[in-house]
């Protein structure tokens, strides 16, 4: 299946939307870097409701950890931000790829960027600059579940 990164979530309601999300879609949650809250904050598991305990979650303290196992997994890694001109649509989707978002007001290290292949989420109106985390992680991961599944 699908691996979802987070590199340092700050709203603790996006992490819980996006573990239920992990929970439905049969992925797994990898946390990376330093988190804007504890992942025992009530409003986390809230978000989450009864399905936190059901998470196929891992925490990775630094970038360089994580990219180390998956680089030893030969798994592939995909970022996704705003900056990107790519659509992810053009994602050629296979199981084990990882799909990493970066943080709610920073979003992804340019270094991250530079060395990884990048891709957007368009947005048809001007008027905003990127959907909610929450939001961008589903969109992306039922693109990938439609390509594997053949939907």
């Amino acid at each position: 299946m699908l691996r979802v990164a987070l590199w340092e979530p700050e709203i603790p309601p996006n992490t819980g939307n996006i573990a239920r999300l992990c929970v439905a879609s049969g992925c797994s949650l990898h946390l990376v870097g330093r988190l804007g809250f504890r992942i025992d904050e009530k409003s986390l598991r809230r978000a989450g409701l009864d399905y936190w305990d059901s998470v196929d979650l891992h925490r990775h303290n630094t970038l360089a950890e994580f990219e180390s196992l998956l680089t030893s997994q030969g798994a592939r890694l995909f970022c996704l931000s705003a900056r990107a001109d790519t659509p992810y649509t053009k994602i050629p989707f296979r199981a084990g790829d990882c799909l990493l978002f970066g943080a709610e007001t920073r979003g992804l290290p340019a270094e991250v960027m530079a060395r990884q292949a990048c891709f957007t989420i368009p947005m048809v109106s001007g008027k905003v600059r990127s959907l909610n985390l929450a939001t961008s992680v589903g969109v992306v991961v039922y693109e990938g579940l439609r390509q594997l599944h053949g939907w």
